[in-house]
């Protein structure tokens, strides 16, 4: 099988957490990621989609004028070569069905040039109508009756890049027969946060999060001794390099010292720094850490709300005081307040100490809440029930 995946750490990880299930079940398994995502691909067949999204975010963050700045000369090209790149990989490695992520845009055609059976792998349910809620990437709690109508947006993506998509599939191979193909969507995300609508089709499978099996993972003296010496609180914005980083970094560790806390901050792609004016010894700043192994020990997390990070803080039973950038990232923190998982989200141009302050506050309340669902969502196997599907539209 073929999986194929496009954006940041937060898209790469489910994907390899799958490919490392189906290898597992003795499938022989390639999956194209994109260059630099800084996830660990020990041990996979992988290949290069030929876009680096973390030098994207370095050079321009998350601002969508910067992005429509530069639509043109940078994006562009950049889309057209993942896309042409996935279709040289499909056709390559011939396989018998492909995965992909919204963002590789040429997988399902090409897979359908081939009569190879297509699945659509939705990180973020955002583009299966419900009635239940509107589109993620909307910023509306609800739009009632017109729910189901803001997801046309988002499929509509396919035209903005028309011309590299069929410049992409220009490079299939004359004489093949062009099949319909069976269709799916697998859907990564746990029903203990998001119960599955009822007006989806049984083509879509809610399988629960996928999550790579925990490993033994050495960490330093200086980690070690961090995590056991008291009430620490998480903050991490991954990839989200946007606004006054180093404001929203002082804003943190003061929120975080009115409640009685020290902080653990990993710094991501730029998204929190930390003015050496506030560090002292209830402090310490890493590039990134191993969420599994830091996660549990802690009292709350400070986080962006990706769809993987909001995973990763469940299924470690703690509460989450998100700060959205963009997307479907308030989506995700008010999902996790309605489940009393966290507070209200703080907009990320609202951080100040006394907002964080107040939400590290009400997180208290949370913490009962949060500990049961993250035995329930530890429970999960998501990636057994994505493997099975694929399995299942493979066939013998």
């Amino acid at each position: 099988m073929m999986l194929l995946t496009a954006g940041t750490r937060g898209d790469v990880e489910p994907f390899l957490a799958l490919a490392r299930a189906a290898v597992a079940r003795g499938h022989e398994v390639r999956i194209a990621i994109p260059e630099n995502s800084g996830a660990d691909t020990a041990g996979l067949d992988t290949v290069s989609l030929r876009m680096d999204f973390a030098q994207l975010v370095s050079d321009q963050g998350v601002s969508p004028r910067a992005a429509a700045r530069t639509f043109k000369t940078v994006i562009r090209p950049a889309v057209g070569r993942l896309l042409s790149a996935a279709v040289e990989h499909i056709v390559a490695f011939s396989p018998d069905v492909v995965a992909y992520h919204p963002k590789v845009l040429s997988a399902p055609a090409a897979a359908q040039r081939l009569g190879i059976p297509s699945v659509l792998v939705e990180t973020v349910p955002a583009l299966t109508p419900t009635r239940e809620f509107p589109s993620p990437i909307i910023p509306a709690a609800s739009l009632g009756p017109l729910n189901r109508f803001s997801y046309a947006p988002a499929r509509a993506a396919t035209l903005m890049f028309r011309r590299e998509l069929q410049a992409a599939l220009d490079l299939m191979p004359p004489g093949r027969t062009p099949a319909a193909g069976t269709r799916a969507t697998l859907i990564p995300v746990s029903p203990h946060l998001l119960p599955r609508p009822a007006d989806w089709p049984a083509s879509v499978h809610l399988t629960g999060h996928w999550a790579a099996k925990p490993v033994a993972t050495e960490i330093d003296d200086e980690l070690e001794a961090f995590l056991g010496g008291g009430d620490f609180v998480y903050a991490g914005f991954g990839s989200m390099k946007a606004g006054d980083a180093r404001g929203r970094g002082a804003a943190v560790i003061e929120a975080a010292r009115r409640n009685g806390l020290r902080t653990l901050v990993a710094k991501g792609w730029g998204g929190i720094e930390v003015p050496p004016a506030v560090v002292g010894g209830d402090v310490l700043v890493r590039e990134s850490v191993a969420h599994h192994m830091v996660l549990p020990c802690a009292a709350a997390a400070i986080h962006h709300g990706g769809a993987g990070t909001v995973h990763a803080v469940a299924r470690a039973g703690i509460p989450s005081v998100v700060v959205p950038f963009i997307a479907d990232q308030p989506f995700w923190g008010a999902v996790l307040h309605r489940r009393g998982l966290g507070p209200q989200p703080v907009p990320y141009r609202k951080v100040t100490a006394d907002s964080l302050a107040r939400a590290l506050g009400e997180a208290r309340s949370c913490r009962i809440q949060a500990a049961r669902t993250g035995g329930l969502v530890r429970a999960e196997d998501g990636t057994a029930v994505a493997v099975g599907v694929l399995e299942g539209l493979a066939g013998p």
